[in-house]
């Protein structure tokens, strides 16, 4: 795995880093996002899946529904996974299937099922420095950076 470290000091900064890295993801696509409460992993992902629309989405997190699909030129999976505390659970609703798609899969709160995340999923941390400031790591294939 390749990392890639970013330091975002506002909203814009952080929205910079989610557009040039949603560049990198193509169909099949699955990124795990790792953060505490509030550190921006819906700020992030709104960012990003607004970079693949030609119009401005509201995007919320699936906190109590698990799951927003948005129908983009690929489908983008959104799960919110902090009511799912493990795989079982998940996977008896049968969202492994997602993993699968032709489409973009994101979670938030991946830790809940990171012992079935498939072999080729992207690691993202946000660290919450202070109130403006986040360190964000992407870790990701290498093969992955050169085709980016």
């Amino acid at each position: 795995m390749a990392e890639v470290k970013h330091i975002s000091n506002s909203l814009e900064d952080t929205k910079k880093i989610a557009i040039d890295f949603s560049k990198c993801l193509k169909e099949g696509s699955v990124v795990a996002f790792f953060a505490t409460l509030g550190a921006g992993k819906t700020t992030f992902i709104n960012n990003l899946i607004n970079s693949f629309s030609k119009e401005d989405i509201e995007v919320t997190s699936p906190t109590f529904v698990y799951l927003n699909i948005y129908n983009l030129h690929l489908p983008i999976y959104h799960f919110d996974l902090y009511r799912i505390r493990n795989e079982r659970n998940f996977e008896a609703m049968g969202f492994n299937e997602y993993f699968t798609l032709n489409g973009i899969t994101l979670i938030e709160w991946a830790e809940n099922i990171q012992n079935i995340l498939p072999e080729n999923t992207i690691f993202i941390n946000i660290n919450h420095i202070d109130e403006n400031k986040r360190e964000i790591i992407i870790d990701q294939k290498k093969e992955m950076l050169l085709n980016c």
